[in-house]
């Protein structure tokens, strides 16, 4: 492998740990803990790992076990900045416990467990990896645990290896099924250790022991980067309204987060549409708006952010959605067997008249999308969804209708920008990097200790790396039940933007001001070497979420 200058250099930074990590450590208890909503329904279907406390590592006199533990570890769903650091984390971790201890790597996510698709992760390919973006170590997957199938398969290889425990690093659903898996293993007396691991980008999997999900710091300032980058483009050029899609199909915390960043004229926040019980026409109205009144003042020219799941906050198309879900879920075998050209046609003979009515009101595209287009759990792929160019669309032909009633005598030319995988596999930020490293190491305490069913937890993370709190949170804390595929099943709750919560105040107070000035803000490039306020500084989110 040919690497940069930047590989060289980051390949010698040694990720900070929190103090408790340090050393020899004890587990102090807390009080038992509770699913976030559904409770009877949650304990009956994890009676063996529900209301387990939450831990904390604290310093000790003693020392760490040196039982001997062979661990594996999965890479699940999508790429996020610092995986490959959990996973040196992990190892380091487990060297230090027992140098004999080994570690494997399921390869492409899940699906590597259930077909024995492994490799040993020895210091020499560790090394390779160490401070890198990606999951190209083994590689990641979308593979469900879900059926005791595929949990016995996957047992049989973890003792042919004789791995006692088994690291899965993913977003929600990942740890679901990481949970899923922790109840099976326990119950049937399997042996097995299951440890959980907070990823996405998305920052979605949060809770009051996980304050942000690796990934989302790095990915964030590469959006901000580039957003800045528009930015000063526009107010060079100052002819194009630039719009600009950002990842997040479920919650709006990457585009509150590069708001914060970069201040652009118009940001839309998913959480507040739906809350506000606004349509489609009420978004495209308060962007036409903010446009005519700029261009009142010759400024024809902006930018707007937009999340990727937008479409899914607005409350007749969330019902829609619904609706669909369930017509879908409950007819596929007939619906495969239809015609592509004659499944719209089917799909509206079975909606409600209300929903009937809005699917035939969006275009063409939108409504097709909505249709055929669905993920392994059965959702629609809003990522397909050109949102920025809807509502781009949408507001050319308001402002049209406006410039007749002489209300818009402006210009209004668009450029239309979707920002995703370009901030998954960057190189990751020195938070990132120690963050991730910590979490990884702290899972191996966590197997260390005995546990299983827990996310590994690392708190206070605005502070410095020791002064980091090192713990785990039992996985069925975060539960509740939500349909699926139409049925209800145990999933790990979202974490959306609160309305009330300190980041998104402060985007409220600056908002008006920020879409009638040009109050841009250029982040630049994340940088890795240099003083503090400029390399070791967490997100606006977490800053202002500690301030309140």
């Amino acid at each position: 492998m040919t690497k940069s200058a930047l590989q060289l250099a980051r390949a010698e930074y040694q990720p900070k740990l929190p103090k408790a990590l340090r050393g020899a450590l004890k587990v102090v208890e807390g009080e038992p803990t509770q699913s976030v909503a559904d409770q009877e329904e949650v304990k009956k279907l994890f009676p063996n790992t529900y209301g387990m406390p939450y831990l904390k590592f604290e310093p000790s006199e003693g020392e760490n076990s040196k039982k001997r533990i062979n661990a594996g570890v999965i890479l699940s769903g999508g790429q996020a900045p610092g995986g490959h650091n959990v996973i040196a984390g992990l190892f380091d971790g487990l060297k230090k416990l027992n140098p004999a201890n080994k570690l494997y790597g399921f390869i492409l996510g899940p699906g590597g467990l259930v077909d024995h698709n492994y490799m040993e992760l020895t210091a020499d390919i560790i090394d390779e990896y160490r401070n890198t973006g990606g999951f190209d170590i083994i590689g990641s997957g979308r593979t469900k645990l879900e059926k005791k199938e595929q949990f016995d398969k996957g047992l049989e290889i973890l003792k042919a290896l004789d791995i006692k425990a088994l690291v899965i690093i993913g977003g929600d659903d990942s740890n679901t099924n990481a949970c899923v898996l922790a109840e099976y293993y326990k119950a049937i007396g399997a042996g097995v250790q299951v440890i959980g691991c907070p990823k996405t980008i998305d920052g979605d999997l949060k809770n009051s022991e996980i304050e942000t999900s690796f990934g989302f710091d790095t990915a964030t300032k590469v959006y901000s980067e580039v957003i800045g980058n528009i930015e000063r483009d526009c107010n060079s050029a100052k002819k194009y309204w630039h719009f600009i899609k950002l990842m997040g199909r479920s919650a709006s915390h990457v585009t509150l987060e590069c708001a914060l960043q970069t201040q652009p004229n118009i940001t839309l926040i998913g959480e507040e549409v739906e809350a506000k019980n606004q349509t489609l026409d009420d978004v495209v109205t308060y962007i036409a708006s903010v446009v005519a009144e700029r261009a009142s003042r010759g400024l024809n020219y902006g930018i707007v952010l937009v999340p990727e799941g937008l479409i899914e906050f607005i409350p007749a198309i969330k019902k829609l959605i619904a609706e669909l879900n369930d017509v879908l879920a409950a007819n596929q075998a007939e619906f495969d067997m239809i015609q592509r050209s004659k499944k719209i046609s089917y799909i509206l003979s079975k909606l409600s008249p209300e929903n009937a009515a809005i699917f035939q009101s969006l275009p063409e595209g939108v409504s097709r999308q909505l249709a055929l287009e669905r993920d392994p759990h059965g959702n629609v792929q809003v990522s397909l969804i050109e949102t920025e160019q809807l509502l781009a669309d949408m507001t050319a032909v308001k402002l049209e209708e406006w410039k007749k009633e002489g209300k818009f005598l402006g210009k209004f030319a668009t450029q239309h920008h979707f920002f995703g995988y370009e901030g998954r596999c960057a190189a990751p930020s020195n938070f990132d990097a120690d963050y991730c490293y910590s979490l990884g190491y702290n899972a191996s305490m966590l197997i260390a200790a005995g546990k299983t069913g827990y996310m590994s937890s690392v708190k206070n993370t605005v502070a410095p790396a020791e002064e980091w709190v090192a713990g785990g949170v039992p996985i069925t804390m975060m539960m509740n039940m939500e349909k699926r595929n139409g049925e209800m099943k145990p999933v790990i709750k979202k974490a959306l933007v609160e309305l009330d919560g300190a980041p998104f105040k402060e985007f409220v107070k600056h908002r008006a001001e920020w879409a009638r000035e040009t109050s841009f803000v250029y982040p630049g490039p994340i940088q890795y070497f240099g003083p503090t306020e400029v390399c070791d500084q967490p997100t606006k989110t977490l800053e202002l979420k500690k301030k309140k």
